[in-house]
């Protein structure tokens, strides 16, 4: 009995500790999926083309990828918006390359609907931040990724947001903390509004900054919960590498 005892205690400290925390949580009569990361310690990154110039297109492609390099995908959501041929509508980095400018100026659509914002993925770092404050600031971001509109910022929620809007789809984005350690990747389970999905992040999550990434085309990779979501071509990904548990010693998987 004891022998078994240790071994299940042995079995536990030996098990991998997950780097995102994903768990399903209800908020003002609607549901949703919510994945955590610690941006201290979690390596988040964008993904749009594989070393052919390819667009991964589908978290399976980027897996396959990820795992010929001994890297796991262990979470991944869509990360922007994207014309047809799956390139950004607005700014997009990976290190050194921008493959698309910042765009600043009102347009047609969700992105369009200003104030939008970036995703700034930084190497001590990451942050929401509304684009023209983004422009003034020129902050440090290995990885950025620009979509709308903003769904918080510092603390409001966007002034076009209706209560009662009859507008209603399944809905995805981020919202980061204050000191831009804690970022929060959230998927509604329901179709929802705006100003519902910005209450989630500045109500329920308690995040000052908070941006929409997509709608009905809006698809999770969440392993732990044994979810991964099929579908549609999509244009930038992003997602948490952690080298396989067999493979610790892995080359790094950035692009």
């Amino acid at each position: 009995m004891i022998a078994r005892a240790v071994a299940v205690v042995l079995a536990l400290w030996a098990a991998p500790v997950a780097a995102v925390d994903c768990r399903d949580i209800a908020y003002d009569g609607n549901r949703y999926t919510i994945c955590e990361v610690d941006a201290a310690q979690d390596k988040l990154q964008l993904f749009l083309r594989d070393g052919d110039g390819q667009i991964y297109g589908h978290f399976s492609t980027l897996e396959d990828d990820l795992n010929n390099r001994g890297k796991v995908l262990s979470f991944a959501t869509n990360a922007g918006m994207y014309h047809r041929d799956r390139s950004p509508v607005g700014l997009y980095r990976d290190g050194d390359t921008e493959e698309m400018r910042l765009v600043t100026n009102p347009g047609p659509g969700n992105f369009g609907l200003l104030p939008n914002g970036v995703f700034c993925i930084g190497d001590t770092r990451t942050d929401v931040i509304e684009t023209l404050t983004f422009e003034a600031t020129q902050p440090d971001c290995r990885y950025a990724t620009q979509s709308g509109p903003m769904l918080v910022i510092d603390g409001e929620l966007h002034p076009r947001f209706l209560p009662d809007s009859t507008s209603y789809f399944i809905r995805n984005g981020v919202g980061t903390s204050a000191d831009g350690q804690r970022v929060v990747f959230a998927i509604s389970r329901n179709a929802v509004n705006f100003h519902q999905f910005g209450r989630l992040f500045r109500d329920e999550l308690s995040l000052p900054n908070a941006l929409y990434f997509d709608g009905n085309i809006s698809r999770l990779h969440a392993p732990q919960i044994n979810r991964s979501d099929a579908g549609f071509m999509m244009g930038p990904i992003v997602g948490v590498v952690e080298p396989a548990t067999d493979n610790p010693d892995a080359d790094d998987a950035t692009n």
